[in-house]
């Protein structure tokens, strides 16, 4: 754990916040633009993590910063929110996530970045970073809102824009636009912007954040086009505050058995009986087994293990690819063993 303190609150359009730390350890490790920080609250002998992606870019002289959605019923970012202030001390841990911008100086490409709401948060990170760091580089931001004053970084773009006028251009989606072919990002729309700035010579990645069915027409929109899958990469921006609808019914569990597994964790084996209804971190938690953890819903890559024998199903998976769950990479958030004996080791 690390120890950040709070050294501004600046307020966003949209019922988003950014918050800035500074480091009182002075040893927080470098973090990639892209990536999320955890932070870890106590209600008694409870703990809460949350985690929020970076808005701020390592590769600028600016203070580590993340930026939050307020979530009506959610906890922690009520809290951040209405309760935060300057001067307050926030316990974290190390920067995570899979979704992340590795800069390359001596590189000429193009990005793409297709972004909705507050999605744009860790996108907005990958921009300046490519920007500053790679004098080679275009950046084209697709950026999906209602409106211009409900825009999470609007003037920064734009100052951005300014900044970079040949290397950064944006393409502002808004919902309320009289012109309605352009009001919302759709299949064609999406190649007519493609293909407008594809580079004929030189390579191209795509980044997407938003919700699902978002990302989902960017990517497969993007595979029709003949774009590689391994050039298209995506970041869930999911609230785990947020309350299922009360309408909608739990499925059948697969198995409704218990099973005994082994854990192994930090050189140390746990025996464990995980119930049908619990997840590997659900009981690795109540046994106080100090497990790596952030997102609890398979969204992020925080707590990815090898089951190394037997097997386990999970309720949920926007992380690991069809192949390394074949190899038996799971993530125990959301991890139920299926066999008796099940070996887990935790990465």
């Amino acid at each position: 754990m690390y120890k950040f303190r709070i050294s501004n609150i600046i307020q966003q359009p949209n019922n988003n916040v950014t918050i800035t730390f500074d480091d009182l350890s002075g040893s927080y490790p470098r973090y990639k633009a892209g990536q999320f920080l955890t932070l870890s609250f106590m209600f008694g002998e409870r703990e809460v993590r949350r985690s929020y992606s970076f808005s701020s870019s390592p590769y600028i002289d600016e203070p580590l910063a993340i930026t939050v959605k307020r979530v009506d019923n959610g906890e922690i970012s009520r809290l951040l929110h209405h309760r935060a202030k300057v001067g307050d001390v926030v316990n974290v841990l190390d920067p995570q996530g899979l979704f992340y911008y590795e800069p390359n100086p001596s590189i000429e490409r193009t990005i793409f970045l297709f972004a909705a709401g507050v999605g744009v948060t860790p996108l907005y990170a990958m921009l300046k970073t490519a920007l500053v760091t790679e004098p080679g580089t275009k950046v084209v931001l697709v950026y999906s809102n209602s409106s211009p004053d409900r825009t999470v970084f609007y003037d920064e773009l734009l100052d951005w824009q300014q900044r970079y006028p040949d290397r950064l251009h944006i393409v502002w989606i808004f919902s309320n636009s009289k012109n309605l072919l352009n009001a919302r990002l759709n299949r064609e729309y999406l190649i007519k912007i493609v293909n407008e700035h594809m580079p004929s010579h030189r390579s191209a990645l795509f980044f997407t954040c938003g919700p699902v069915f978002y990302m989902d027409l960017v990517r497969f929109t993007l595979l029709g086009m003949g774009i590689p899958d391994q050039d298209i990469k995506k970041e869930t921006f999911h609230f785990p505050e947020e309350e299922e609808d009360d309408d909608e019914k739990e499925e059948e569990p697969v198995d409704m058995t218990s099973y005994n597994i082994t854990l192994r964790f930090q050189g140390q084996s746990y025996p464990l009986l995980i119930p049908f209804n619990k997840t590997v971190l659900d009981i690795g938690l109540e046994h106080k087994i100090k497990l790596p953890y952030s997102c609890k819903s398979g969204m992020c890559s925080t707590c990815i293990s090898q089951c190394t024998s037997g097997s386990v199903r999970m309720d949920y998976n926007e992380v690991l690819t069809d192949r390394e769950v074949e190899n038996g990479k799971c993530l125990i958030c959301v991890s139920h063993p299926l066999e008796e004996g099940t070996v887990i080791e935790v990465l």
